[in-house]
Parts: structure tokens; sequence; C-alpha cells
């Protein structure tokens, strides 16, 4: 049986983060070996509610709650999450939001059949046939559409999603580290798409159930979208000088959290 870490990011989600948990049903967990949640230094209460919660619904498996010791962002706590994957011994990682945005019984299919095993990184999508949204503008679904487009063009691969809640990883493909240089913030997930083109992995895409409905969005969505291209033109002008770049505002050596709670203690 594959040795699998579910990794769930939390910043200030103090309202859905009870909800995500509780989304981790006995099937669910018969095919995981772990769960961490990681709090970004979130300044609400999401952090107790989480130790809250697995005390009084104890998981079948170990269940741990992780803070980090710097606000690093979205990518950072994926990095966090990657390190403690490989170290541990992981032979996959999964992502899944804090927010409530996306449902983890999506990829149960898909872990029952070990289709995820032919993959070196198997993505969410919010974009492609199959899939729903909720809550979702038709402004926004429209240019994410043109964006998967121009990525899709930019790398030679079907993209169906930039970045949604929802995605898993095989973790020998993480022990270089091409991630470390990537941004630390909520574009991480883009720059991944790039590595992962550059680096040719095995990428595969499957349909997701998406909503919104209390979530609050820390998206600017005006300088995200010049951003976002900027990425990827500096991409397709120089793939390997973009591969090399240190992308990060704040680059450092390593990504730590400490473990405020673990259900093994």
């Amino acid at each position: 049986m594959d040795k699998i870490l579910l990794f769930i990011p939390m910043y200030n989600c103090e309202k859905q983060i009870t909800r995500v948990l509780a989304q981790l049903t006995d099937e669910v967990c018969s095919y995981l070996s772990e769960v961490i949640v990681i709090n970004n230094i979130s300044t609400d209460n999401g952090e107790n509610a989480a130790i809250e919660y697995l005390k009084a619904h104890p998981l079948p498996i170990k269940a741990s709650v992780l803070r980090n010791h710097e606000n690093y962002g979205l990518g950072g706590s994926h990095k966090v999450a990657f390190d403690y994957a490989q170290k541990n011994g992981f032979d996959y990682v999964i992502l899944l939001h804090g927010d409530d945005q996306g449902d983890i019984s999506n990829i149960l299919p898909y872990l029952k059949t070990r289709e995820y095993a032919d993959h070196d990184c198997f993505l969410g999508a919010r974009f492609m046939k199959g899939s729903s949204l909720e809550g979702y503008s038709a402004f926004r679904t429209f240019g994410n559409r043109v964006y998967d487009m121009l990525f899709s063009i930019g790398t030679g691969i079907k993209v169906y999603d930039l970045g949604s809640g929802l995605n898993m990883y095989k973790t020998s493909i993480l022990k270089d580290k091409f991630y470390l240089k990537y941004k630390d913030n909520l574009m991480f997930n883009y720059c991944m798409i790039l590595g992962s083109a550059y680096y040719k992995h095995k990428i595969k895409f499957f349909p997701i159930i998406w909503r919104e409905d209390d979530q609050v969005s820390n998206v600017k969505m005006v300088n995200q979208a010049i951003t976002v291209l900027k990425l990827l033109f500096g991409y397709m002008a120089n793939k390997k000088k973009f591969i090399d770049g240190e992308h990060r505002d704040t680059p450092r050596e390593s990504y730590s959290a400490q473990v405020i709670y673990s259900s093994a203690d």
C-alpha cells in the first residue's frame, strides 16, 4: 500500500476548517497514512478550531496540526509539507485547501483504482468536462479558461487548471527540490505547472466540484493576472533561465514549522 500524506494548508479558515476535516471519513482515511494541517500564522482562531475538532472526532490515522515559524504564504506551506513528506518517507502527498472550496471525495475514485500511480502530478481541475462550479462568476470562469489556453500553448501540455485546491504529487519528483525558488504566494501552483512541463513530469487532470460561499479570497485579480502573464512569458522566452531563476520576494534557506498538536502524543 502506498504511503500517502494529506496536507491541509490553513490561513484564517476558522469557519471552514472543521468542515474540511469532516470530509475525512473512515473510507477516505483508509487510503491515507497521515494528515497534517499547516497553519500559516492565522490571525483567527482556526488553529484551535482544528485541534478541538480532531480531539472530539479522532481520525483512524495520525493527525497533526503544525504552525509555520513565519508567514510563508500558500507556496511556502507547500514547501513545508513537501519537506515533511520526503523526510518521513511518504510516496505521495495530497493537497486539500483548508477553506472548504474543494472536496477530497473527488479524488477518492482514483485512490481506489490507483490511477494516480501512473502520473507524477495528479491535479484537480475546475474547468474541464465533468467538473462543476458553484458560486463562481462567468467572468472569472472565462478568465481562467483563457489563461489555461495560454499556458497550454506556452508549455505544450493541455492545461485544465492552473491551481485548484486538490492536487496530488509523487514524492520522488520532489527530491531535488526544483520548487524551492518558486514563489511563496498563491502563484506557487502556476510555477509548479511550468516546472513540471520543463521536467516532463507525467501530468493528469481530473474533474472536481468547486464551490464558493463564505470563503474570503486573498487574490488581487488584476495584479495576479499581470504577474501570471509575466511568469508565462518569462518561461517561454528562456525556459532554462526561468527554471534556474529566483522567483521569491524573500529567499529562504528552509521552511519549517512546529507541531502544535498530534494525535500520536
